[in-house]
């Protein structure tokens, strides 16, 4: 079984970053000026051009090391269905020799980025979702409540 250079926390942060991506569209409320309450906050789904994920995952993407790159490229392309695990080394070699040091906007540019990565890790038999470090789960009422009963 290859190894995987990049880490698991790293191909799920980026699976949920995005998916954040994935659900923009194009402008649905071009007569938007309204407060954003008043229209159920449509607009967080548009994609503006001034997105704050995409800068997050182009950051994110850019500060990982070049192996860990190609491996993410390659992981989108297993799980697209460019090729099967046992065709790992092929994938990689044609991640690497394709490089141009615009990896981020590369797989920014594939729909579904984010179930392709997933579907990747499925093919390592890697579940991503257990690796994932969720924050505190308990809710505002129940952080609530413990002030007051502190009070």
């Amino acid at each position: 079984m290859p190894e995987l250079t990049v880490s698991t926390d790293q191909v799920g942060f980026l699976i949920e970053k995005a998916r954040e991506f994935d659900v923009k569209e194009g402008a649905s409320d071009p007569d938007s000026g309204s407060n954003g309450a008043d229209d159920n906050m449509i607009d967080v789904l548009d994609d503006n051009g001034g997105d704050p994920v995409v800068k997050e995952i182009t950051s994110f993407i850019n500060a990982m090391s070049v192996d860990e790159q190609i491996d993410l490229v390659a992981l989108m392309r297993l799980g697209r269905g460019d090729g099967t695990l046992e065709e790992w080394d092929d994938l990689r070699a044609e991640a690497t020799e394709q490089r141009n040091g615009r990896t981020a906007s590369y797989l920014l540019g594939e729909p579904m980025l984010g179930d392709l990565l997933a579907e990747g890790m499925a093919a390592f038999g890697i579940d991503w979702t257990d690796e994932r470090i969720t924050p505190d789960s308990s809710s505002g009422s129940e952080r609530d409540q413990d002030e007051i009963t502190k009070a």
